[in-house]
């Protein structure tokens, strides 16, 4: 052994003579020394390590093993000589908590062993810490790629995807990026990711204020917020650390990471790992934001240029200008660079030379450019207005001129209609009775400081005759209190509405609506009012004139003779007249409200409300005749004319009427129509014997045949019975004629009911037919079915068609008295369409004369002798006809009169 051996071997406090196969140094009072016995229990501890241990129970033997954790225990298995020649790496409970890292080897020493340890706790922390640092770079890395390279649309998605992955790689449970709003005034959450399990704390778009403007100072070092207790509202109750990421105009974004503590679950991260971190994320999505926020941008410019018609130029030394493409699209140029020349051939040539100058003034001296132009876009194009304006940049042959158009042809246009409008304006003040002033409040009291050239016209007065209080006295004497009254309001309400006389200058009187409105400042003092007279005066004299016409429209309401009403379309009265209350027996003020249709029938208030119905704002009058049976009366006819009032819609609001009493004339009518009823009975006198003496002659042959029998003995029951048979049809027919006589003649009904027409024929056939046929007229009847029905009397329809035949067998039997050979007939028949119904009587007399069908219906005309006809027959017969609302007519046929009575048919239920 070499004398540097034993040096060496001294140094690693090895004794001489110990095998060199072991090779190991030892460093004395370095470190931890373990002594052990062969079983590997400890028999001693030296070294400065030893204190940091973990100090054991006293006990006799304490084995290597209880002073390790439990994974370094499967190292040192066995006894100590198997240790030989191996690099021990042992984990040591310690007193502090963590575990303390030893590196070391074991040697024989005497007849025990000695294992020597060196504390290498640095050395893994160190290389723990760059394998930390080289993983989160690498993420880093990756987040920076993935967010650079997405597009903008899953950008939202890819951060919300990285931030998972940072979350679950340091397992931080809530994470977010903030960045400053829109408008750049405070942070906002731009996108946050929770872990399951942990609290919500933030939510898309959260607003965070200036909370984190407090740490901008302390950047770009990651602060802890427990320390800023300004950070509260960021992070709530939650512990958390805020990192910074800095650009050129300072901090842009930060990365909250909340209910966190880095120091204890990140250890190896330093400020520099977590600022990396926060940039990997903030720079490219802000660089994405920017870019896309600078594309927009770019958009809405282009969008606003085309909009606007606006657009850029500029103008080089080579006498050139360049345009904005929207612009030179505007003035429909083809390219978007141009001569001078071009340009100011498209400038209208009073002002070429004005934007000429101002150019080169610009060009020479700097000055701006500010001018109005008129343009033609092309040669059959209406010329446009646009503003240009210019300005110089630089200095010397680096000057540039630039500037921009902007088209403003709506806005001269609007301007010039403005102008046109307040010319017209003006004049139509000028020239209407209306003026407009203003009155300056001045220490209590208004005085004029304005008015309208309207005012000398109206009155002949000017500013100056109504300044200094003089405008009091034109005011007329007797509407002073009024004036005096309406300051006092306008000065305490603000504003004022009346009506008052001015004298003009002649001293005529007009009256002026006075409205105005009083004007104050900030503190709530008056200071001017503005207002408006209008001359009324035509109003007011048309006013006072329509109330003296109520008045005397008034009086003559009251004391007409005719029943003067209004009622709603419900049949309410409205209102009602004297008249009217003292027919119906009450006083006019306990009118309003009754119900004019409670004085009708069923029938009649259906007729009048359907009546009603029908009017309209081209036809809004309808006068009809209608019964009433009113208190104290068995029953009333009025004449009653209505006139409908309808609003803007055509909807019937009221209804105006006026009646007259009408029952005396219509019971007239009613006598009459019985006169002219019994006058044809005894007209019919002769043929209705006829049809009675015709059964008695058929009854009394019958009894002498019977009684010639009795008289022989030859009584058979057969023949009796035949012979009482007929006996008994000629009673029932002779009781018939009898019966239909006594029903024809009886007076009508009051009122219209509705029946088939077909009646009236088989009524009027069962009193003639017998008759005519024995005077030896043919009765020529023609069959028919109708099933419909007319409103009216079907005894009076009988009446007529009784007249009608009656007058057409007497015409008749008067020809065949001259002409033995002719053969009379009269012809019955009856038709109808969707509207009405005609019954057609017609006869082979030859026909009436002309010259007196115009005359026939008149009353007391007739064409028979004198003591034979009344004349009346015919026009009761038209009036009955009218009445039940149809029309009689007549006219010539072939062979002889055609009476045709049309009556509307009914509407039945």
């Amino acid at each position: 052994m070499s004398p540097g051996d034993t040096l060496f071997g001294r140094l690693l406090n090895r004794p001489p003579g110990t095998p060199e196969a072991t090779n190991l140094p030892l460093v004395p009072g370095v470190g931890l020394q373990v002594y052990l016995d062969s079983e590997g229990h400890v028999e001693h501890l030296g070294g400065p390590v030893r204190h940091a241990l973990l100090r054991l129970t006293a006990r006799s033997v304490t084995h290597l093993t209880d002073y390790l954790l439990p994974h370094s225990g499967l190292v040192v298995e066995g006894r100590p000589q198997d240790w030989q020649g191996q690099t021990l790496d042992l984990d040591f409970f310690s007193q502090a908590g963590p575990p303390l890292h030893l590196r070391g080897w074991v040697q024989p020493q005497g007849d025990g062993w000695l294992l020597h340890l060196l504390d290498i706790g640095d050395l893994l922390g160190e290389r723990r810490q760059a394998r930390s640092r080289e993983q989160c770079q690498w993420l880093a890395g990756q987040i920076r790629e993935q967010l650079r390279l997405c597009s903008f649309t899953r950008l939202a998605q890819v951060l919300g995807e990285q931030l998972q992955r940072v979350s679950q790689y340091l397992h931080i449970p809530c994470l977010a990026l903030a960045v400053l709003d829109d408008q750049e005034q405070g942070w906002q959450i731009h996108q946050h990711y929770c872990a399951p399990g942990a609290p919500q704390l933030w939510s898309p778009a959260q607003g965070l204020g200036t909370a984190l403007d407090s740490l901008n100072s302390a950047a770009p070092q990651a602060l802890q917020a427990s320390v800023q207790p300004r950070l509260s509202s960021v992070f709530g109750p939650n512990p958390g650390f805020a990192v910074p990421y800095c650009d050129a105009q300072g901090v842009a974004a930060w990365l909250l990471c909340a209910d966190y503590d880095a120091g204890q679950q990140a250890p190896d991260l330093g400020d520099r790992d977590w600022l990396a971190l926060a940039t990997a994320i903030a720079a490219p999505l802000l660089e994405s934001l920017r870019e896309h926020r600078h594309q927009q941008q770019l958009e809405r410019l282009e969008a606003l240029q085309a909009l606007l018609g606006t657009g850029w130029w500029e103008v080089f030394d080579s006498a050139e200008v360049q345009l904005a493409r929207s612009l030179a699209d505007s003035l429909g140029l083809p390219a978007t660079r141009l001569s001078l020349q071009d340009w100011f051939a498209r400038v209208h040539p009073a002002d070429r030379d004005e934007l000429r100058s101002q150019l080169q003034a610009l060009q020479d001296e700097g000055t701006p450019l500010e001018l109005c132009v008129r343009l033609q876009p092309c040669e059959q194009a209406q010329l446009l207005w646009y503003r240009v304006q210019g300005q110089a940049l630089g200095i010397g042959a680096g000057r540039r001129l630039v500037g921009f158009m902007l088209d403003i042809s709506d806005i001269k246009n609007q301007q010039q209609q403005a102008a046109a409008a307040h010319a017209r304006l003006d004049n139509l003040i000028a020239s209407s009775p209306a003026v407009i002033y203003v009155q300056r409040y001045v220490e209590g009291a208004l005085q004029p400081t304005f008015f309208s050239a309207s005012l000398q016209p109206l009155l002949g007065w000017s500013l100056a005759d109504c300044s200094d209080g003089a405008l009091v006295e034109h005011v007329h004497p007797d509407d002073r209190a009024v004036y005096f009254q309406r300051t006092r309001q306008l000065l305490r309400e603000g504003t004022v509405s009346t009506r008052y006389r001015v004298l003009d200058r002649q001293g005529h009187a007009h009256w002026l609506l006075d409205e105005a409105k009083l004007l104050r400042d900030d503190l709530g003092l008056p200071v001017e009012a503005v207002g408006l007279w209008l001359d009324i005066t035509e109003a007011t004299l048309a006013a006072e004139q329509v109330r003296a016409s109520e008045e005397r429209y008034r009086i003559l309401v009251e004391d007409s003779p005719a029943m003067i009403c209004r009622y709603r379309p419900d049949l309410t009265l409205i209102f009602g007249n004297r008249p009217l209350a003292t027919y119906l027996e009450c006083a006019p003020e306990q009118l309003p409200g009754v119900n004019l249709g409670s004085w009708m029938s069923d029938e009649q208030r259906a007729a009048f409300t359907q009546r009603l119905a029908q009017l309209t704002p081209q036809v809004p009058v309808s006068t009809a005749e209608v019964n009433l049976r009113l208190p104290g009366r068995e029953h009333a006819w009025w004449v009653w004319s209505d006139r409908g009032v309808f609003d803007e819609q055509g909807r019937l609001l009221e209804v105006q009427a006026v009646g007259r009493d009408n029952t005396e004339v219509r019971r007239s009518q009613q006598q009459l129509t019985q006169s002219a009823k019994m006058a044809t009975l005894g007209e019919m006198a002769t043929g209705l014997a006829h049809e009675i003496n015709q059964p008695l002659n058929v009854m009394r042959m019958a009894i002498v045949n019977v009684l010639k029998r009795l008289g022989n003995g030859d009584v058979q029951v057969d023949y009796l019975t035949d012979k009482l048979n007929r006996i008994d049809a000629q009673v029932q027919r002779a009781a018939r004629v009898v019966d239909h006589m006594r029903v024809f003649g009886r007076r009508s009904e009051i009122e219209q009911h509705p029946f088939n027409p077909l009646e009236a024929i088989d009524g009027t056939l069962s009193l003639l037919s017998e008759g005519l046929r024995g005077k030896g007229v043919e009765l020529r009847l023609k069959e028919s079915d109708l099933q419909v029905q007319v409103r009216g009397y079907v005894d009076q329809l009988e009446q007529v068609l009784i007249n009608l035949m009656v007058n057409a067998r007497d015409a008749l039997l008067s020809k065949r008295e001259a002409d033995r050979d002719f053969q009379p007939w009269i012809a019955v028949s009856a038709e109808s369409d969707e509207h009405v119904v005609r019954l057609w009587v017609e006869d082979n007399g030859g026909g009436i004369d002309q010259r007196l069908l115009e005359r026939i219906f008149e009353p007391f005309f007739t064409t028979k002798p004198v003591g034979v006809g009344t004349g009346l027959g015919l026009s009761v017969s038209y009036g009955i006809v009218e009445n039940m609302g149809g029309r009689l007519s007549v006219r010539n046929g072939d062979e002889g009169a055609r009476f045709c009575i049309e009556l509307p048919l009914a509407v039945v239920d």
